[in-house]
């Protein structure tokens, strides 16, 4: 589980508190290939626990893979063997940003992804700055962080125009989501959601009121891989495009994100970098990183045994 209080409404300790004191008495003993089931057993008892929930789905998982002797992105489909991932830089003055650019496109990464927010202006001058920097060849996705205003978030995109972002991440608050559906109406990029989806009844109703282009799914958000499926589901239906974000997480989650975007052909995006940096990560052998792209190891299961 990577809780995140901002996010999830999670600490460490409320997860650990969960796992002790709902998930041993409700789970121990049971079938554990009875993965549904399962999940449904603990659902409405976590249902203020998303990172606690898709911490058990990515165990279940993993034991049904390892009792099918197959990787779990074959189990769920097997669409892809690897994803590229960009790679996020926080928010930063503008040179330390090329900076840390120019180090990243050094490591091989294709795609990059700045965060923002704070002030639209000065925003608007890194990424211009930056995409001088890296030349044409490197995609850029921007994060405003719930930031801007609708007013704001238009003049960002008008402004960024020749920087040609790819993506526009959750300008605007989640809590007044036909804002977000104002910008997106309103500008020439695919604007996606974050905060604004945080469980399937979020995912339905961003579809039904056309509200964004793309989705942001991130399994701590939703609860894990077998509800990642279901909001993927109504994407697909709703002709929204997906990418599978994460977290400060573990490699260990990183490669069940994995695992579920090269299970699915619309997941065609990934930012799935969280684990990059982690010290003493016990599964830091869970996803393998190679120019910018992801690849799952070969073994069954989500792919290692963590040494604690």
């Amino acid at each position: 589980a990577a809780p995140d209080l901002e996010v999830t409404g999670e600490t460490a300790q409320t997860v650990l508190t969960a796992i002790d004191d709902i998930v041993r008495p409700m789970l121990v003993g049971s079938d554990p290939l009875r993965t549904a089931m399962l999940a449904e057993r603990i659902r409405e008892p976590l249902a203020a626990h998303p990172s606690a929930r898709a911490a058990v789905d990515m165990a279940l998982h993993d034991v049904l893979g390892k009792a099918a002797g197959q990787p779990v992105w074959k189990l769920l489909g097997g669409f892809r063997s690897r994803i590229r991932t960009s790679i996020t830089i926080g928010i930063l003055p503008t040179r330390e940003t090329i900076e840390r650019a120019r180090d990243r496109v050094g490591e091989g990464f294709t795609c990059l992804k700045l965060k923002g927010g704070i002030d639209h202006l000065e925003d608007i001058e890194r990424i211009i700055a930056v995409r001088e920097a890296v030349g044409r060849n490197i995609e850029l996705r921007f994060d405003a962080n719930q930031g801007y205003t609708v007013a704001q978030s238009v003049e960002f995109v008008e402004k960024t125009r020749a920087a040609k972002i790819a993506i526009f991440e959750q300008p605007t608050p989640r809590a007044e989501p036909e804002r977000l559906g104002r910008v997106t109406a309103q500008v020439s990029i695919p604007v996606m959601a974050d905060e604004s989806l945080m469980d399937l009844r979020d995912a339905f109703r961003l579809a039904r009121r056309d509200l964004v282009d793309m989705v942001n799914v991130k399994l701590m958000k939703v609860g894990g891989i077998a509800d990642a499926l279901q909001v993927n589901s109504v994407a697909r239906a709703a002709g929204l495009e997906v990418m599978i974000g994460c977290m400060d997480e573990s490699a260990f989650s990183i490669a069940a994100g994995l695992h579920f975007a090269l299970a699915r052909p619309n997941v065609e995006y990934a930012d799935l970098d969280g684990h990059i940096g982690l010290i003493d990560d016990p599964a830091s052998q869970a996803v393998t990183l190679k120019d910018g792209f992801l690849y799952p190891v070969d073994r069954p299961g989500i792919g290692c045994d963590p040494v604690f």
